[in-house]
């Protein structure tokens, strides 16, 4: 995997990141979602590292990179302290300004990063998600039952670790030919770590709280997301079930926006990776 690429352990504040980053050319982040690390981009990443400087880090809690100690609000998980992350991490491999692509969970934190961040951020890519705020405020009971597991992984009350630590693999599943071999072992790897679990948990209790009091603050003050946006969802997937239209939930956030759906599941940098990239490519090359 990610031949040519260099791995290592960089130090943000609060945390440390494992990282991989290669290529040449403009930068772009790849931000990946729950429950799978930087290894999800596997074939994809060196697709575009022929003329991009591609960046693949561990969010912070997930992977291998650190898990650190949680607050009654949950807020060392939040999109924004995980924003942070990324926006030291790029500041440390020297690329002041760059694009972001985000998958799921860490759709959440590349728009978070173009929010806080708006210098920083020159393109924003958002996967099969939208935003915190809206999702919970358009919840009804179709939503309760596709996506029950926002509050099952949200909830303190009963934690839902101990459930996911008895059987981690019958929780998560995974298919090691259609994700490749190496990527399956590292997700592996992870979801079979108490700490991981404990910290993905950490990442849905903050998006019940802070970071949708986040999301609801920025869109009471009317902020937007002021860099072109390109918003892919999954069409086997569920979300354009829910949503009829994801473009029409994110027009209220983005001043540049385009997308429509990839032939494919939910994890389509695994199922649909070509697609992927042409449209990243395309998007990204645009002047």
């Amino acid at each position: 995997m990610f031949e040519g690429f260099v791995e290592e352990r960089l130090a943000v504040d609060g945390a440390q990141l494992r990282v991989r980053h290669g290529g040449t050319g403009p930068a772009v982040v790849l931000l990946h979602g729950h429950p799978r690390t930087h290894t999800t981009w596997h074939r994809v990443a060196p697709a575009l590292a022929g003329d991009h400087t591609v960046v693949c880090p561990d969010l912070r809690g997930y992977g291998r990179s650190s898990k650190p100690p949680t607050d009654a609000r949950h807020s060392p998980y939040s999109k924004r302290a995980m924003a942070n992350d990324i926006a030291q991490l790029m500041t440390a491999l020297g690329h002041e300004r760059f694009a972001v692509v985000g998958h799921d969970r860490g759709s959440y934190v590349a728009a978070r990063l173009a929010l806080d961040h708006p210098t920083r951020v020159e393109r924003l890519v958002v996967l099969d998600s939208v935003p915190i705020g809206d999702a919970l405020r358009l919840a009804d009971a179709r939503f309760a039952a596709a996506w029950w597991h926002w509050f099952f992984l949200g909830q303190e009350t009963k934690p839902a670790e101990r459930v996911i630590d008895s059987d981690p693999l019958a929780w998560y599943g995974g298919d090691p030919v259609l994700m490749g071999g190496e990527n399956y072992g590292d997700y592996l790897a992870a979801i079979r770590d108490p700490e991981v679990v404990h910290a993905m948990c950490e990442d849905y209790r903050a998006g019940l709280g802070v970071d949708r009091a986040a999301d609801d603050e920025d869109a009471a003050a009317g902020r937007r997301i002021e860099c072109p946006v390109l918003m892919l969802w999954a069409a086997r997937d569920d979300l354009g079930e829910l949503y009829g239209d994801p473009l029409e939930v994110w027009r209220s956030w983005a001043t540049n926006l385009r997308g429509g759906p990839i032939d494919s599941g939910h994890h389509m940098a695994e199922e649909a990776p070509e697609e992927l990239v042409l449209h990243l490519r395309r998007f990204l090359s645009e002047g």
